[in-house]
């Protein structure tokens, strides 16, 4: 049983970074995610997500996450999240994994593996928009691939991003909050959004030559955290085809309104992690990479939180 605080000082960022870029180089069989309605009897319906994935010859693993919106009314957190590891010779339990903190850190983990072929290698200013629990990992992420050295956090509530900032500085960053959003990302080599945003924040105009943003925070057609000039003047990465063409808003809608084709996606992680598709190819570029997330980070970062203990 491994619990959240053992799961974050295991999954070090330069290890979790290395893990994954393996994983999507050689890859993982990742079937599609299920997804079920639970009816309740008061209240709104719940949701049970179950996302497995399994590499040939190595282990088994499966998320399972509910999304029960009332629990706030029960001081419990919304979604809770379960990592099951098991043998892939015998199928014997292995490990029982925290999967939220799982989670934030293989997501974090998969924007530095991006960040580390797109990011300007000298990128030291860091924009982080959005201030909730993904927040620190995603600052803390890419500093272990870039020298990342001043820090801007922005975020609806300023009590909010004042104490994150506060968080970040007593790490070392040169962190602060954001006075403006658009003088913020003006200057920034980095441009890191983690929201829940459904219209977009961050414009495209907005964007310095050179710069890289790294999208994370939409989940879902209807959200959106970038608009539609970003996407018109950048080099266009993912995480997966397959699930950014078809869950991420901040591509979809695009696509669905003729500004972009799904041919104008450069590349994702698996082209990245290979070597198929160039990442950054003139310092001046902005790249734009765009992340849903998929079980394979999840057994990646599994493996090696068991391979550690």
């Amino acid at each position: 049983m491994v619990d959240a605080t053992t799961v974050e000082r295991t999954l070090d960022f330069p290890s979790l970074v290395q893990a994954l870029d393996e994983a999507f180089r050689t890859g993982r069989e990742v079937p599609l995610r299920h997804h079920h309605p639970i009816p309740q009897p008061a209240g709104r319906d719940a949701i049970l997500l179950l996302m497995p994935a399994w590499s040939r010859g190595g282990a088994v693993g499966i998320k399972i996450v509910t999304v029960y919106p009332d629990n706030g009314r029960r001081g419990l957190p919304a979604v809770i999240g379960t990592y099951l590891l098991l043998d892939g010779a015998t199928g014997a339990p292995r490990a029982v994994i925290d999967g939220s903190m799982l989670t934030v850190r293989r997501t974090a983990a998969a924007s530095a593996l991006a960040a580390s072929r797109l990011a300007r290698a000298d990128a030291h200013r860091l924009v982080m928009v959005g201030t909730g629990a993904l927040a620190p990992h995603l600052v803390r992420a890419h500093a272990a691939v870039r020298p990342i050295r001043e820090v801007l956090v922005w975020g609806r509530r300023r009590e909010a991003a004042a104490a994150l900032a506060a968080t970040l500085a007593a790490e070392g960053f040169d962190a602060r909050p954001a006075g403006g959003l658009a003088e913020a990302v003006r200057g920034a080599d980095i441009v890191s959004c983690a929201t829940l945003a459904n219209e977009p924040l961050v414009q495209g105009e907005w964007l310095s030559p050179g710069c890289h943003l790294d999208l994370v925070g939409g989940f879902t057609p209807t959200m959106r955290e970038a608009d539609d000039e970003a996407v018109r003047r950048a080099r266009i990465f993912v995480d997966t085809r397959e699930g950014a063409l078809h869950e991420a808003g901040d591509l979809v809608q695009p696509i669905a309104a003729g500004i972009l084709s799904a041919e104008d996606v450069v590349g994702d992680l698996f082209d990245l992690a290979r070597g198929t598709v160039p990442g950054r190819e003139h310092p001046d570029e902005i790249t734009y990479f765009k992340s849903v997330g998929t079980a394979l980070e999840d057994l990646a970062a599994a493996e090696l939180v068991v391979q550690r203990l």
